[in-house]
């Protein structure tokens, strides 16, 4: 009985992050233009790279769009997360709270993905409304030329925009907008159907990527500048470059540019070094052979104690050409809880053995019946947490 109120104890500690906080939630008084709101901000904090959200939850009017944007399941989790990602460097966690975007509403974003007009499209438009008639910042199709001429010379670069709203607190409990986050998602890849109907695909060159990446960016701002409550806000905009859509790992941002209030264009670019890698690959074995080599040895010792294994998937984010986090899929075929028992305690010496404590490491152990086992060890962790699904 003593022993089973321990547990109980311990797991209470766990759950309030090992330090029990009691305090209340805060409420705050949010201020826009017109009006003011009563919101709660949550005083638990996760961790310092997550912020702390505005509720109720102000879901964006442009909801959802992502999913119909972008294909790649990997790609649209990493555009959210490692847009919040680099937003932090200018809008701390500590002193900002994340909101929805409320600005840029579904109709606009959806106007601004599209193609420019063509000369002939656009002289079928009255002059006074061309300006709002022309708003997309794909280029305008070229349609001189055979299909794939027409095609790699004027493919869609920009596929999807994701806002991000940021909210400052001040000492009387007032929140208001202090930055915005924009997110602009580009195809590395241009998909179409050549005239016979089967499906084409062109890989665009990094460098055009790049260019028409930051031109885009550029009117974006002054787009951005003429609306309404967002003329004097700080503004943080990133370029982020998809994978193909059977990529099993997710695209990576590659720059970003801070605006300050009082500026209506993006004076200075700065490089993001970030990228994903599947372990193991001939990739990583060109550009990390130490991890690739880690990776290959771990999985060589899973296939010594474990014919009933099927594979190891990893993917590896690496930031400045430094592996900073490790995540493992092992999908494996059961045949009782003790071997699931059994399995997870080995893996776990594997991954304390092969894997030193300067990157994380979560690894996800999953049958045809869902999730089995998870073990997480974090930076400079001697142990880490495991968990078996009951």
């Amino acid at each position: 009985m003593r022993r089973s109120w321990a547990f109980f104890i311990i797991s209470i500690l766990f759950i309030s992050g090992c330090v029990p906080n009691f305090e209340q939630d805060e409420e705050i008084v949010q201020e826009n233009e017109e009006t003011q709101e009563t919101a709660i901000v949550p005083n638990f904090q996760i961790s310092e790279q997550y912020y702390r959200t505005v509720l109720p939850f102000k879901a964006s009017e442009s909801r959802g769009l992502v999913v119909n944007r972008i294909s790649n399941r990997l790609d649209i989790d990493e555009f959210e997360t490692g847009l919040m990602r680099l937003s932090q460097n200018t809008f701390s966690s500590e002193d900002y709270l994340y909101q929805d975007g409320q600005y840029l509403d579904r109709d606009t974003i959806t106007s601004w993905l599209q193609r420019k007009l063509t000369d002939e499209e656009l002289a079928k438009v009255k002059e006074e409304d061309r300006a709002e008639e022309n708003r997309g910042l794909n280029p305008a199709p070229v349609t001189v030329g055979s299909l794939k001429e027409q095609n790699e010379a004027s493919p869609i670069y920009l596929s999807h925009l994701l806002e991000q709203n940021y909210l400052k607190k001040d000492n009387e409990g007032k929140a208001e907008l202090g930055g915005i986050s924009i997110g602009l998602a580009l195809n590395s890849v241009h998909y179409y159907n050549q005239e016979d109907g089967y499906p084409r695909e062109y890989v665009i060159p990094d460098a055009e990527i790049e260019q028409q990446g930051k031109k885009m960016a550029d009117e974006i701002i002054k787009r951005i500048r003429s609306i309404e409550g967002l003329e004097n806000i700080p503004v943080v905009v990133s370029l982020f470059k998809q994978e193909a859509r059977s990529s099993v790992v997710p695209g990576s941002f590659f720059a970003v540019a801070e605006v300050k209030g009082n500026s209506n264009s993006i004076d200075k670019w700065s490089v993001v070094r970030e990228d994903h890698y599947l372990l193991p690959s001939t990739a990583a074995q060109r550009d990390y052979r130490d991890d690739h080599t880690r990776m290959l040895n771990f999985k060589a010792d899973i296939d010594e104690y474990f014919p009933n294994y099927t594979g190891v998937i990893g993917r590896a984010f690496y930031r400045d050409e430094q592996l900073t986090e490790l995540s493992i899929d092992i999908p494996m075929q059961f045949y009782g809880k003790a071997e699931v028992v059994g399995f997870t305690q080995y893996l776990t010496g594997l991954i304390m053995e092969h894997f030193p404590n300067y990157f994380s490491v979560k690894c996800y152990i999953s049958s045809i019946d869902g999730p089995e086992a998870v073990i997480i060890r974090g930076v400079n962790e001697e142990e880490p947490f495991v968990h078996i699904y009951q």
